[in-house]
């Protein structure tokens, strides 16, 4: 099982042969390879695993993520406080 968050697309570029972008995930802004979602453009959203984009997405898709996952959040315990 694996684990891919959304991201958007904020730059393209080719490194060392592969396609190449700077991914923002609300504000985190990393590096991803993009060679597996060739047609990806500038602005789109990809699900990102382990630094490759394995798919483009709309942003319906990933707005139903985001509420997702925040319902993940507040449904777990609190494990900043003492027992």
């Amino acid at each position: 099982m694996c684990l891919a968050i959304p991201g958007r697309v904020e730059n393209l570029e080719q490194q060392d042969g592969m396609l190449m972008g700077r991914v923002d995930f609300n504000g985190i802004r990393k590096m991803v390879c993009l060679d597996y979602v060739p047609d990806v453009q500038i602005g789109q959203h990809v699900m990102v695993h382990a630094g490759f984009a394995i798919q483009i997405v709309d942003e319906e898709e990933v707005r139903q993520f985001h509420q997702l996952w925040r319902q993940v959040l507040d449904s777990a315990p609190d494990r900043r406080q003492e027992p």
